[in-house]
């Protein structure tokens, strides 16, 4: 199953649920099992049209030091420690991954998990068809080429980054890979206030595309749903062709990222829009559109008598005016028209076809 890279180059909308590990929530509320949860999450995301589910593997102690100090909103997730935190959402393993990859490609929506780790991001190699990187590993180069090195394309996280560390680590990627690479703009502030969304860096990402080969962009959020979704639409008008937003299916839910995901409801929402959207915009022909044919045959001009002119005259700019419809000899022509000789008599405000010409 892979949906994300055909659809990036079809330059079509993909929308990646992330559900990360609020699966465990989830079973916790339901009192089902993890792997239950979390295959009722991706059967959820299925069934509202979103293309993809990214999950997040690591184990807490290869992710954080002890003294590893918190970095988001404690009021909605109060653990202030993050190997603490990581610590309650790190048993699932390849095993684990393998069955939801598996429950995914029935399904039909392709599975993928950011790696936190060498040995997570080698077992989940035979798993994915893309690998996803952190932004909070975008300047661990070493770990970034041992993925590259796996030749598969790759989404990055652009995340709390400056210029010179994106180019460092697109420049990393590309000495060993150059399959598709896309940038995802994102605000590391967990959740991020509309006023900082900081959208235009999309567009400013653009830059890259004609440095280098094979790369897109895209945008991964961490605002809470506004009611109109203008964060995402405003996003994939600047150029974010994918878009990874956080999932669950309770947003009421204390912690981790539940209090600034999108639901089921939500995606759906998301993913009509995005198809308005696209119906909107159309395409970048510059061209008369067939709807706008029979207006651009009565609404443009043609040469017109002023005046009647007998069979043998030969016409002058005098005997010439402009006017709707556009039936006839097009204004552009006029020169043509210019020192003909009149065929047949023709009478005043009469619209002039060359036939009558010569």
């Amino acid at each position: 199953m892979e949906k994300i890279i055909e659809r990036v180059k079809a330059n079509k909308f993909c929308l990646i649920a992330e559900i990360g590990v609020n699966y465990y929530d989830i079973a916790k509320e339901k009192g089902i099992s993890n792997m239950e949860a979390a295959k009722l999450m991706v059967e959820e995301a299925h069934k509202a049209g979103i293309h993809a589910v990214k999950f997040q593997t690591y184990k807490a102690e290869t992710l954080a030091a002890k003294d590893s100090p918190y970095y988001w909103d404690i009021t909605e997730e109060p653990t202030r420690s993050q190997r603490e935190l990581f610590k309650k959402f790190d048993s699932f393993g390849y095993n684990e991954y393998k069955e939801i990859k598996e429950y995914c490609d029935e399904l039909g929506i392709e599975f993928l998990s950011t790696a936190f780790d060498y040995e997570s991001a080698d077992y989940l190699n035979e798993l994915m068809n893309v690998y996803k990187i952190s932004s909070s590993d975008l300047s661990n180069l070493p770990f970034i080429k041992h993925m590259a090195l796996k030749q598969k394309p790759i989404l990055l996280s652009i995340g709390a980054s400056n210029e010179e560390e994106i180019e460092s680590a697109i420049n990393t990627i590309r000495e060993v890979n150059k399959e598709p690479l896309v940038l995802l703009h994102c605000v590391l502030e967990y959740p991020t206030p509309y006023e900082h969304a900081n959208l235009n860096k999309i567009v400013s990402l653009k830059k890259f595309q004609e440095k280098y080969d094979n790369i897109y962009v895209g945008y991964s959020d961490h605002t809470k749903p506004d009611e109109n979704y203008e964060i995402l639409k405003t996003a994939y008008n600047l150029g974010a062709i994918v878009i990874e937003k956080h999932f669950t299916l309770d947003k009421t839910l204390k912690g981790n990222d539940h209090y600034h995901a999108m639901d089921e409801k939500d995606a759906k929402k998301i993913i009509a829009g995005m198809d308005y959207l696209d119906s909107i915009r159309g395409n970048y022909d510059l061209k008369c559109l067939d709807s706008e044919l029979k207006a651009r045959q009565n609404a443009r001009r043609s040469i017109v008598s002023n005046r009647d002119i007998k069979k043998g005259e030969v016409i002058t700019m005098d005997d010439l005016t402009y006017k709707r419809p556009g039936t006839g000899i097009s204004p552009q022509k006029v020169k043509d028209v210019i020192g003909k000789t009149a065929k047949v008599d023709i009478a005043d405000d009469t619209i002039l076809q060359m036939d009558m010409l010569q």
